[in-house]
């Protein structure tokens, strides 16, 4: 089992809203970022950021984006399209489209809104 699965979400929230924030942008789009990823509202947000929720946890809440496949490409050396664990997947997703946001990607993009076929999820 990986580390990450057991470390809290809240840890690691506010070094997300870091990293997009450092590049410009705002938490705002980060939140929105989360949501699309996990379905999560912005109280069950909330209650996550600022609760001892683990990885685990959070994505066993979750109920992954069913566009989520429409993410590829590498995060930490692997590639997203690749990871066999489907918690790790789910994990790897979420960097990878912080990642994006990070890097400027336009939102809607980030949020595979223009892409036009359905996916099966994990």
């Amino acid at each position: 089992m990986s580390r990450i699965f057991g470390v809290a979400f809240s840890a690691v929230y506010p070094l997300y809203i870091t990293k997009v924030e450092r590049k410009g942008r705002t938490k705002d789009e980060l939140d929105a970022v989360i949501r699309w990823v996990t379905g999560f509202d912005d109280e069950q947000l909330a209650r996550h950021a600022g609760g001892t929720t683990t990885f685990r946890e959070f994505f066993d809440e979750a109920t992954l984006n069913p566009r989520a496949d429409l993410v590829t490409g590498v995060i930490c050396g692997i590639r997203v399209e690749e990871i066999e664990d489907p918690l790790m997947y789910r994990i790897r997703v979420l960097d990878k489209l912080v990642d994006e946001l990070a890097k400027g990607r336009p939102l809607a993009k980030v949020l595979r809104a223009d892409a036009n076929c359905a996916h099966t999820t994990r």
